[in-house]
């Protein structure tokens, strides 16, 4: 029994590892002269090719009194350059079959374009455009400041719970950039000067803190003369020191009350700083949010939702940040049940994460989830570009697309348990009130 045992596990193991390796994604890499950093990933499945821009750039860059800088660039860089007329930057994709788009976190910007693979060299020719010599002028920052202007009324200012996480973040971060929203504030944007985009674009928007990624359906040999051909020619910028801000840690629970116009259902929020996500631990809490709240079957929501029925919805999320992550927990009330009640059960549940272990069977199906999702993840060729990107500047690391799985296999319930006792406290965390707003307030 024990040798038909030992045989069937290793079976298993062979298969899992034949599966792994045919999940792994193959790419090569180089630096231009100029320091831009190129990675190339040929996947011939279909004729699509995926080209992307990684700046590394984000909210975190900016200075008190000047925040929204890198987000408004996603916007102004759409505007046009010496040789793609003002409004035209994106018609050019969409007439050749494409599909086009930016965003911008606290510590990234990401552009991008999608193309049927036969106009690999306008994808190229588009991003060294946007690099090498946009138009920035008071006719563009003007049209954009509006567009920033109406994106954030519509997002943030007249979303209900728009300003959940910029009332959160405010008490989390003290020193950090953090402590401030991507959109940032559009009196900072009204009162910039146009010599202070011009020169916020000069600093940043570089070869030498870029990463060109281009995945899909492309000869590598090819594709590097024609990286080669459209962006040797751009000067390498001064180096890049990325802002190193370390945060006193939070030794005593924080109260704080927000109020919202836009909401007339209460909510409860809980956030914890947590470490940045290239750190193991950030990995392990990945996984805890899954147990708490992956799904309908999901810790929380079967308690709070499906049994007590005292909340409307319910959930848990870390917010993966490159220095600093936030581990946010959240509920909204059903049936007029108090926001502390709603708190306790969630409190509860994390209390048991860190004082006992999760079950096998759970333990089980959380890797199973993992697995699904690195699957998920690297099934476009946009998906697969912004990993290899986000492990090339993250992790330093461009492997690491390969590597995470693996990563995550080897957590096991004992860690779950300790990074729960570690960061989950309540003595470490802000927690937020969110009430709906009175017009006497």
């Amino acid at each position: 029994m024990r040798i038909k045992n030992k045989v069937l596990a290793t079976a298993i193991f062979c298969f899992v590892l034949l599966n792994l390796n045919a999940q792994q994604v193959k790419f090569k890499e180089y630096d231009l002269p100029n320091g831009l950093h190129v990675i190339l990933h040929q996947d011939k499945s279909a004729p699509v090719v995926a080209v992307t821009v990684f700046y590394h750039v984000g909210s975190k860059n900016e200075q008190v009194g000047r925040t929204g800088f890198a987000h408004f660039f996603e916007h102004l860089l759409f505007e046009g350059t010496d040789n793609i007329k003002r409004g035209e930057f994106s018609k050019y994709v969409s007439s050749n079959g494409g599909q086009d788009n930016a965003t911008t976190s606290q510590d990234r910007t990401f552009y991008y374009e999608v193309f049927p693979s036969n106009q690999l060299k306008l994808g190229l020719w588009l991003e060294s455009e946007r690099m090498m010599h946009p138009v920035i002028n008071d006719i563009g920052v003007k049209t954009q400041n509006e567009v920033v202007k109406e994106e954030k009324r519509q997002r943030v200012d007249n979303q209900p719970y728009g300003h959940v996480l910029e009332q959160a973040f405010t008490s989390l971060f003290i020193k950090h950039p953090y402590r401030w929203q991507p959109i940032g504030s559009m009196s900072d944007l009204d009162a910039a000067k146009l010599t202070e985009f011009q020169a916020f674009f000069k600093k940043y928007y570089i070869p030498n803190n870029a990463v060109l990624t281009i995945a899909g359906d492309i000869n590598i040999e090819e594709t590097k003369k024609l990286v080669s051909d459209y962006f040797s020619d751009i000067p390498k910028g001064a180096a890049i020191i990325q802002p190193v801000i370390m945060e006193t840690p939070i030794t005593k629970e924080i109260i704080d009350t927000g109020y919202d116009a836009n909401i007339k259902i209460p909510a409860i929020v809980a956030c914890y700083r947590t470490p940045g996500l290239a750190t193991h631990d950030s990995k392990v809490l990945q996984m805890i949010t899954t147990y708490l709240s992956g799904g309908a079957s999901s810790k929380l929501y079967k308690k709070m939702v499906d049994d007590k029925k005292n909340s409307l919805q319910v959930g848990a999320f870390n917010l993966a940040l490159e220095d600093y992550g936030a581990y946010i927990t959240f509920a909204l009330p059903n049936n007029n049940t108090p926001l502390p009640v709603l708190l306790k059960d969630i409190d509860d549940e994390v209390a048991k994460v860190q004082t006992q272990l999760i079950s096998e069977q759970d333990y089980k199906k959380l890797m199973n989830q993992f697995e699904n999702a690195f699957v998920n993840n690297n099934t476009s060729m946009l998906g697969v570009a912004g990993n290899l990107s986000g492990s090339y500047i993250y992790h330093k690391n461009t492997n690491y697309i390969n590597e995470e799985l693996v990563e995550m296999r080897k957590i096991t319930r004992e860690q779950i348990r300790s990074v729960a006792q570690k960061y989950l406290n309540k003595n470490q965390r802000v927690v937020l009130y969110y009430l709906p707003k009175s017009s006497d307030q």
